[in-house]
């Protein structure tokens, strides 16, 4: 093959699956900006090498790429309670993979419908969250004014029904007399919405932050 096809490949498969990973890190998703090049261009340098080197019979090498991706997008499940969210990270990055598969193997049509196709659904998802639809998974940041136990933080997400929640981060300062929580949280976006307004109202509230 010639080396200008291949870097034709390479370069198309490394700026869609750039683009896409800025939006995947901007909405701090559990996959992020350089694991959705990394499969993508990866995939894509794969499919070109099974394809020169297996003319006969690439697909073998193909079918192992798409399987062992489905490894790493299980690494973006998480268990909340009695729910496991990250569904959608897990099966973007599988369906990258074969994104750049099939732009390694020189199916521009197909890999260009499924990465416009990706994004309807990421667009989609989007606009269900603003209208309120659906759950929706967010981080939410909250700093106190004195050292108090979680718990108390969690007795007022309860109080929105906020019933599926995690403390994945919890910073304790002494000197200034204050704790910082991050807790990975899932709700409506109604409620979501809500958490500003009802922790405002406790004292020992400094400010929080959701994104």
């Amino acid at each position: 093959m010639d080396i200008s096809i291949i870097a034709l490949r390479l370069i198309i498969t490394f700026v869609l699956s750039f683009v896409f990973g800025i939006e995947r890190q901007r909405s701090h998703k559990p996959i992020g900006f350089g694991a959705f090049i990394f499969v993508s261009v990866g995939s894509c340098g794969l499919a070109i090498i099974a394809t020169n080197l297996y003319v006969e019979n690439p697909l073998p090498l193909l079918g192992a790429i798409v399987t062992g991706i489905g490894f790493l997008g299980a690494g973006a499940l998480i268990k909340m309670n009695d729910k496991t969210i990250g569904f959608t990270t897990a099966a973007s990055i599988w369906l990258f993979a074969i994104f750049g598969i099939g732009i390694g193997v020189g199916q521009y049509s197909m890999a260009v419908g499924i990465y416009i196709l990706t994004w309807i659904v990421i667009l989609f998802d989007t606009l269900f969250e603003k209208r309120g639809i659906g759950f929706y998974q967010k981080r939410l940041v909250v700093i106190t004014n004195r050292i108090i136990e979680v718990q108390e933080i969690k007795n007022q997400l309860l109080f929105i029904y906020i019933k599926r929640y995690n403390v994945i981060n919890l910073d304790v300062d002494k000197k200034n007399n204050n704790i910082s929580v991050t807790f990975l949280i899932e709700g409506t976006a109604e409620n979501i919405h809500k958490i500003p307004q009802i922790l405002y109202g406790n004292s020992w509230f400094d400010s929080c932050k959701i994104d």
